[in-house]
């Protein structure tokens, strides 16, 4: 777990894919791990950030609003799996081509059921100060957030989208890139 007073329930995930497996179910990975794009980046820049998830109070008219917006942020599905604290029931959205929107600025959106995985987290040292964004059309970007319920994510215009994260450690700041 990541949380800050600004993010109390952040955590950080990292997820990586095996080059050798084959898509389950014939979809198209998440994240657009199967981009070939951002395969060759990370195979010359190494693991970076990619993308982001938010969690929304109400998935169906954060989907929804997106979709005026004329944003299809893909299919809501329901998920779980056991864990120790219990068992964790969510839906996120998952487009079928697996394409992150935004490059990756505009957050996969998901909705947590009883149970939220930072609940069965500790502290880990790390914690989240800022998230912030980039994007090329940063006023379609702040309008697209703003739409999901997401209005506390810091957007700037910027050639190319970025996302950054700064973690406070006990060691002083760190930032993560995209």
């Amino acid at each position: 777990a990541v949380g800050s007073e600004r993010f109390p329930r952040a955590y950080l995930e990292i997820i990586a894919v095996d080059p050798e497996a084959e898509p389950a179910g014939g979809r198209a990975r998440w994240f657009d791990m199967d981009d070939e794009g951002l395969r060759a980046q990370v195979r010359t820049h190494g693991p970076r950030l990619i993308h982001w998830v938010a969690r929304v109070p109400d998935l169906a008219q954060a989907v929804d609003a997106l979709a005026a917006h004329g944003i299809d942020r893909g299919e809501r599905m329901q998920a779980s799996r056991m864990t120790p604290s219990g068992l964790l029931e969510w839906q996120i959205t998952v487009r079928p081509d697996g394409q992150r929107l935004f490059g990756g600025c505009l957050p996969t959106l998901i909705a947590w059921g009883a149970v939220h995985p930072v609940d069965g987290m500790q502290a880990s040292g790390p914690s989240l100060r800022a998230l912030r964004l980039a994007h090329p059309d940063a006023a379609r970007l702040r309008a697209a957030l703003a739409a999901a319920g997401l209005t506390a994510i810091a957007v700037e215009a910027a050639p190319v989208p970025a996302i950054e994260a700064v973690l406070d450690t006990p060691r002083g700041a760190v930032v993560l890139v995209s």
